[in-house]
Parts: structure tokens; sequence; C-alpha cells
């Protein structure tokens, strides 16, 4: 599987989810090794039946291969449903203490019948601009 700087974007079962990632040098602090993201999402339901965000799991992987694992209900604070056409966008960010890392995971996704399934979020690459060739 290819991971792409900066970007995601994977189907699962009509979910599309599409991750945009910048790096923020003015939330960051790097004589601290402290290097902050802003990452968008957008979620679309390119589907043909309603879908509601229950919850997130990020695997955050920085260039030291330290893991940490982010779970919790929604996103935002919200538990978006999308009905088929709809999509749903918000912004959030994370904190490395390296110059580079991933990020990657799942939302769990659930049926107006109770059927679950987990939308894939492909991996990327966070990075400061010019530190990976």
């Amino acid at each position: 599987m290819k991971v792409e700087q900066g970007m995601s974007d994977q189907v699962t079962e009509g979910i599309r989810v599409r991750v945009l990632c910048r790096y923020a040098p003015e939330r960051s602090q790097p004589a601290q090794n402290m290097y902050f993201f802003v990452y968008t999402v957008t979620l679309s339901n390119e589907g043909t039946e309603t879908a509601q965000l229950k919850t997130r799991h990020w695997i955050i992987t920085d260039g030291n291969q330290r893991v940490e694992e982010v779970r919790g209900p929604g996103v935002v604070g919200e538990t978006p449903s999308l009905q088929p056409g709809q999509s749903f966008n918000y912004t959030s960010g994370c904190m490395l203490r390296t110059q580079f890392g991933t990020m990657a995971g799942t939302y769990q996704m659930v049926r107006p019948d109770g059927t679950p399934f987990d939308a894939t979020i492909s991996p990327f690459v966070l990075a400061l601009p010019h530190a990976i060739n």
C-alpha cells in the first residue's frame, strides 16, 4: 500500500474518507521537538444507505516508530449521520515529537438497522516541508 504525503482517500461500503493534512509552524515549537499538524477530514456517503459515525480509532506513529492510539466517541463532539449524497467536514490536529510520522485508522459506522462496519482511514504521512525526499 502506498502512503501519500499529506493526503488520504479511501472508500469503504460507500463511505469515502478523505484527509488533507498540513504542517502548522505557527502552533509548533521545534526547539522542544513539538511539531503540530492540522488535518481536515471529509466523510462522504457515496453509497445507497444512511450511515452514522459512532466512534473513531486513530493510530499515530512518529518518526521513532512510537505508536499512540486514540479512541473515542464521535469526532469533534459530533456523531454525524450521513444520508446518501451527504458529506461532513471537520478539522483537528496532531502533535508529534518528530518531524515526520504517519496516521491511519477507522471510523466505526452503523446502519439504520444497527449493522456496524469500519470505514477505513488509509495511511497518510505527516511531515515538515522538505523533511522527506
